[in-house]
C-alpha cells in the first residue's frame, strides 16, 4: 500500500526551510495562507543571500535563483547586518512598504528562532536584536452610512440576490473575504453563523434581520437549481455552481462600488469590513472588546484603529461631561 506524505515538501526549497514550514503547520497550527507568506518571504531572503554574497552574477534573473542547495554552513554565517541588508533590498528594489517589511522581520525572527531552539542548526540567533520598522498607523478607509445604502441599492442583475446577500454580510458582520467565501449552509443556525477565521479559528457571528432576510431570499433562488450544485454545502456559488472564489467576490464588489458612483480603487471587500466595524462603533455603542470579538482580532490593539475614526463622537463625549456647563 502506498502512503501519501501529508508534510509540506517543496524540492525547490532548502531542507531547513521545508522543516520550518512543516513545524509551522504541524506544531504551531498555522493556516496555509500564513505558511505561504513565510515561504514567500524566506524564498526571497535566500535568493537575496546568494546574490548578496556573489554566489550568482548580478545580471541573473532574481526569481530564477535556485536555493535548494543551501547548506547549514551558509545559514550559520548569517549575521544581523545581513538581515538589515535584506530589508534594505526589500524596500529599495522590491518596493516593500513598512507593513511588508514588518512581516519580513516577523518571518526572520520566527525562522531563526526555530533554527536555534528547535532544529539546533545555529548556536547564536542573528535575528534576536532585529527590530520591526516603525509603522505609521492610518485610519481605516470606510463608507459612510449613506454610501453604504447607495452601494446596496446599486445591486441589480441576474445574480442580484446572491450579490446583495454578500454585500449585506460584509457591511453588517465585518467578515473577512476568506470567511465569506468559506461560509457553509450547515453552519447557519437561526441568527448565528460559524465562520473559520485566521489561524483556522472558529468564531460565532450573530446575524441581524437584514442578514437573515437576505440569506433567506438568496437561498430560495439558489435552491431552484439544486440538482446542478456541485458544492452542496457552500452558501455562495459561482455561475458554475461551485463555491465562489475570492477573486469573483472582489470583482463583483468593485462593479457595484463603481455603479454606486464611489471610488472602486478604494473600496475593496476589506474596506467593507472596515465599514461594518466603523458603523457598529459609531451607531451601535459597541465597546472595543466586543468589537474585537465580532471582528475576530487576536489583539485589541488591532481593533483600536476604529476608536479614532469619529471625531464627532469624541466631541460629544467631552460635551457629556457633567462639568461641561460649569462656569465661574
Amino acid at each position: 500500500m502506498k502512503y501519501k506524505l501529508k508534510s509540506i515538501h517543496d524540492s525547490s526549497l532548502p531542507r531547513q526551510l521545508n522543516d520550518f514550514l512543516n513545524y509551522l503547520g504541524t506544531i504551531k497550527g498555522k493556516s496555509l495562507n500564513t505558511i505561504q507568506g513565510y515561504k514567500v518571504d524566506l524564498t526571497m531572503f535566500f535568493r537575496f543571500l546568494k546574490l548578496y554574497r556573489g554566489q550568482v552574477s548580478d545580471d541573473t534573473d532574481f526569481d530564477s535563483i535556485k536555493i535548494n542547495d543551501i547548506q547549514d554552513g551558509v545559514i550559520r554565517e548569517v549575521r544581523l547586518t545581513d538581515l538589515y541588508a535584506f530589508l534594505a533590498f526589500a524596500e529599495n528594489y522590491r518596493n516593500n512598504g513598512s507593513y511588508a517589511r514588518a512581516r519580513k522581520v516577523a518571518t526572520l525572527r520566527s525562522f531563526f528562532k526555530f533554527l536555534h531552539g528547535k532544529a539546533k542548526i545555529i548556536d547564536e540567533n542573528p535575528a534576536l536584536d532585529l527590530e520591526s520598522p516603525k509603522i505609521n498607523k492610518r485610519n481605516p478607509v470606510y463608507l459612510t452610512l449613506d454610501e453604504s445604502k447607495d452601494l446596496l441599492n446599486s445591486i441589480t442583475g441576474k445574480y442580484a440576490a446572491r450579490d446583495y446577500c454578500i454585500v449585506t454580510l460584509f457591511l453588517n458582520c465585518g467578515l473577512r473575504l476568506s470567511e465569506l467565501c468559506g461560509i457553509d449552509i450547515s453552519k447557519i443556525r437561526g441568527d448565528t453563523l460559524t465562520v473559520v477565521g485566521k489561524g483556522d479559528k472558529e468564531r460565532t457571528i450573530y446575524l441581524n434581520n437584514a442578514c437573515i432576510k437576505s440569506i433567506e431570499n438568496y437561498l430560495k433562488i439558489r435552491n431552484e437549481d439544486a440538482d446542478k450544485i456541485k458544492d452542496k454545502d457552500a452558501l455562495f456559488l459561482s455561475k458554475n455552481y461551485t463555491r465562489i472564489n475570492k477573486r469573483s467576490v472582489e470583482m463583483l464588489v468593485k462593479k457595484y462600488v463603481k455603479k454606486a458612483g464611489l471610488d472602486e480603487e478604494n473600496y475593496t471587500p476589506h474596506k467593507l469590513r472596515h465599514t461594518a466595524a466603523t458603523l457598529m462603533y459609531k451607531y451601535g455603542n459597541v465597546d472595543i472588546r466586543s468589537l474585537q470579538q465580532i471582528l475576530g482580532h487576536e489583539n485589541v490593539s488591532t481593533t483600536q484603529i476604529y476608536t479614532h475614526v469619529d471625531n464627532e463622537k469624541l466631541r460629544e463625549a467631552v460635551k457629556s461631561n457633567p462639568l461641561s456647563e460649569e462656569e465661574k
